[in-house]
């Protein structure tokens, strides 16, 4: 899992805003969508790897996945959350 003194200082690329660990009801309910093939990252690429954990957007617009316990903090790889939460 990611280290708590790392999670205390990322922040979304974008706005800068805070971001905090998902629950693990969401992450279960993206994986889920993922297997479906209902899954696209904001860059509109289907996303196709299931995920170990995400880092939740402060607004809840987006989640930064977390593959091999690392955050993957680029804009484009960012899942939306909208109809998820």
């Amino acid at each position: 899992m990611v280290d708590k003194a790392l999670l205390e200082i990322l922040c979304c690329p974008e706005t800068k805003e805070d971001v905090s660990l998902a629950v693990k009801e969401l992450i279960d309910t993206i994986n889920t969508k993922i297997t479906a093939g209902e899954i696209k990252n904001r860059g509109g690429n289907p996303v196709e790897e299931k995920i170990e954990a995400g880092l939740v957007r402060q607004d809840n617009k987006y989640l930064y996945p977390i593959r091999q316990d690392i955050p993957i903090m680029l804009i484009d790889e960012a899942i939306p959350l909208e109809g998820l939460v």
